[in-house]
């Protein structure tokens, strides 16, 4: 990525950056890229996207490393859990 000078950003200049929007948005949490990168795979994988593809996205060479982004979301769990689990809750009005 260029700057307006034409010139490359340097290595931590990216972050710095995000990390003042973030805090110019009022948010609390501390912002760099990490937390993006991570977030957007985070959400590709609780969509549905093959772990293989998010491991090329992120550039990892390791299919381990990309792996901690497969934790499960809250949601995502509740859901599958209700969808499939013998011992969840009936939405029939018959057991309400």
């Amino acid at each position: 990525m260029l700057a307006n000078n034409g010139r490359r950003y340097s290595a931590n200049k990216l972050s710095e950056m995000v990390a003042r929007y973030v805090k110019l948005a009022g948010h609390k949490r501390a912002g760099a890229c990490h937390l993006f990168r991570h977030a957007t795979a985070t959400i590709m994988l609780d969509n549905g996207a093959e772990l293989r593809h998010v491991q090329e996205m992120l550039r990892h060479a390791n299919i381990s490393t990309t792996q901690i982004y497969t934790h499960v979301s809250r949601s995502v769990l509740t859901s599958t859990y209700q969808r499939s689990h013998p011992s969840a809750p009936l939405k029939s009005s018959f057991y309400l």
